[in-house]
């Protein structure tokens, strides 16, 4: 659809919004002829008010969207320019609503941390209530929208109210992958046999790990989690992982380190060997992400390896002494069904692990799906599978502590772990 800015440029709450609405539709930034499909999204702006007005004509039809938010000289530059935003995307999602008669999930929430919105308002002092009734008439958020949000922003705030000051969370990325996933856009290098390169980013690391370190004595901060990510850092083979957890040993003060992640990712670069090094070497947490227990599923998805051999990995880490273990799964791969998605969380799920993500595929710019988008399940199929995830593990005991949406996810849904 052919997207036409006056006034503004706030291309990501739109982009947002057609996707949730017009999932088949890509944003097109050029003029529209008489008779096309677009969207004419303009934003005026007076001493008082933000006004924007959104007029979509599609497949013959025509609506359109009016939203307004009050100007206030005492917020900050970036306040305001937020309220203007969710002007601009409040007019979209009224005349795509009226168009389309859908109401998504999400409603008009576009950002990506929907729940630092529901968070803010709890500092506040909103009570739960408040914060629901804003979600539902201020941006037509579902009832089980509005719950997750709620519940994962009260986790965030407990896990905030743990926090000193002084207190950091580092990442330390390796960004190397065995082989490229098709819905994939993270990984920098895709190594398969050849691994020149990883020793000399191994050593550039560990001296940045040094360096690091010095810093974090010299200013009094602590180390209150760590995640070792990627890529797949488990792409170093085991010597070399024994190597990266000594300096890091060597330089990090972990005395007040709560949790120590280490990312499997793809159960084909994980040994018992190299989880018991990992074990040993102080982290307490592994991620071990199948992403689908379905064969095909890998397949289509360019993963080499099979979902027993995701059993074989967590057995392996169990045996290691992982206690906590993480593992992934994605709603909406290529060539998955409703069926087979609950076969993958069920046999996940058997294995009690101490969370399990579920993911919404994002089509992402850099990834082979984002072009080709062949075999994927439709909206209503994700949608689906979502609803079943969390009536399931709800029923099982998981309550939910992490949540985020990405642009261009499937169905306008979410990751929620």
């Amino acid at each position: 659809m052919k997207l036409i800015f006056r006034g503004h440029d706030d291309r990501y709450a739109v982009e947002q919004s057609l996707l949730a609405f017009f999932p088949e539709e890509r944003p097109v930034y050029e003029p529209a002829e008489d008779g096309e499909d677009h969207a004419l999204v303009t934003l005026s702006r007076s001493p008082r008010y933000n006004t924007a007005v959104t007029t979509i004509t599609y497949h013959g039809r025509t609506a359109r969207g009016i939203s307004r938010t009050a100007v206030d000289p005492q917020l900050t530059e970036y306040e305001a320019e937020r309220l203007r935003q969710k002007a601009v995307k409040l007019s979209f999602f009224k005349a795509a609503r009226e168009i389309t008669g859908i109401t998504p999930s999400w409603g008009a929430l576009t950002g990506i941390r929907p729940g630092k919105l529901a968070s803010r308002m709890l500092e506040e002092g909103m009570t739960e209530r408040q914060v629901d009734r804003v979600l539902r008439d201020t941006y037509f958020v579902s009832p089980e929208r509005r719950r997750l949000c709620i519940e994962t922003a009260e986790a965030s705030r407990r896990a905030k109210a743990d926090l000193r000051p002084e207190d950091i969370s580092l990442y330390v990325g390796i960004p190397f992958c065995p082989t490229r996933c098709a819905y994939c856009s993270f990984v920098s290098r895709t190594i398969g046999r050849k691994t020149e390169l990883l020793e000399p980013y191994l050593r550039a690391l560990e001296q940045e790990i040094a360096v690091t370190g010095r810093l974090l004595t010299q200013s009094g901060r602590t180390i209150r989690t760590l995640y070792i990510g990627g890529g797949t850092p488990t792409t170093l083979s085991t010597p070399q992982m024994e190597r990266l957890l000594g300096v890091i040993r060597d330089n990090f003060d972990l005395s007040r380190c709560v949790e120590f992640t280490v990312e499997g990712g793809r159960p084909d670069t994980l040994d018992l060997e190299k989880l018991q090094v990992i074990r040993s070497g102080g982290a307490d947490r592994m991620s071990i992400n199948p992403q689908t227990m379905e064969d095909a599923v890998l397949r289509a998805c360019g993963r080499p390896h099979k979902a027993a051999d995701v059993l074989r990995a967590y057995g392996e880490a169990a045996d290691a002494g992982f206690s906590a273990i993480n593992m992934d799964l994605i709603a909406g791969l290529p060539a998955d069904s409703t069926a087979g998605f609950r076969r993958s969380l069920d046999t996940v799920a058997a294995l009690h692990p101490a969370n399990i993500t579920v993911h919404t595929l994002a089509l992402k710019k850099g990834a082979d799906l984002f072009e080709r988008r062949e075999n994927l399940p439709s909206a209503g199929d994700v949608a689906e599978m979502v609803a079943y995830a969390e009536q399931t593990l709800r029923a099982l005991g998981y309550k939910p502590y992490y949540l985020y949406r990405q642009k261009y996810m499937s169905g306008s849904f979410e990751n929620v772990g």
